[in-house]
């Protein structure tokens, strides 16, 4: 190898420490700069390393985050003859409640940076409770009711989209993460009423077979 390509050469180890974050989980930019600045100085050489995978690198820099997704299937293919590559990324499906509670989350997130003010929304637990409340069916246990968000809302942290605040005293707060954007986009912002009353449909459902049913046990 010349002294030139040596030098336009990725630092093996770099190279790799970038790909396994990646194929760990979200990259930060406010969770580790130097990896993030690794990761911006080697981004095209991790986005041919992913390619080889079946995967495809997405870099936002002004929100400060990348990730790793599946490509398209016509993507994993060879001239339509060669089998599909196995799936790295797994899909996971989310229940009701957990795809009420993002698109709720995603529609606070555009009002709030529709305001201007702090990139960073932060939220109570209560503030939670109050966004998800009036879309699920009324209890008369409020403790139940907020158990049942609580279980909601730390899946939506195991999957990233919302970060545990440290506090000492006080509730627990949330940061609403900003790579939720890229999972709920515009379009499916434009689409929010319908889907709600898509929601209010189901839960108006589940409450009627609920009341039939004790109806039954009476």
């Amino acid at each position: 190898m010349t002294e030139e390509q040596q030098a336009s050469s990725p630092g093996r180890g770099d190279l790799s420490t970038v790909a396994i974050a990646l194929l760990k989980g979200v990259v930060y930019r406010d969770g580790n700069e130097r990896l993030w600045a690794a990761l911006l100085e080697l981004q095209t050489h991790a986005r041919d390393y992913v390619a080889v995978l079946g995967l495809e690198l997405v870099v936002d820099e002004a929100e400060g985050y990348a990730f790793v997704k599946s490509r398209a299937a016509h993507d994993a293919e060879v001239d339509g003859e060669q089998a599909k590559l196995p799936r790295l990324v797994a899909r996971r499906p989310l229940s009701f409640p957990v795809s009420l509670l993002l698109a709720l989350l995603r529609k606070k997130l555009a009002e709030w940076d529709a305001g201007g003010g702090d990139t960073r929304l932060v939220l109570a637990r209560e503030d939670i409770v109050e966004l998800v409340r009036v879309f699920l069916p009324a209890s008369t246990n409020e403790a139940r009711l907020v158990d049942q968000i609580d279980t909601h809302v730390n899946k939506i942290v195991e999957l990233g989209f919302l970060r545990r605040m440290k506090t000492t005293s006080g509730p627990p707060t949330f940061e609403v993460r900003r790579i939720l954007k890229a999972f709920v986009d515009a379009q499916w912002l434009l689409d929010f009423d319908a889907r709600l009353a898509s929601y209010r449909a189901h839960h108006l459902q589940d409450s009627t077979v609920s009341d039939q049913q004790e109806s039954r046990d009476e």
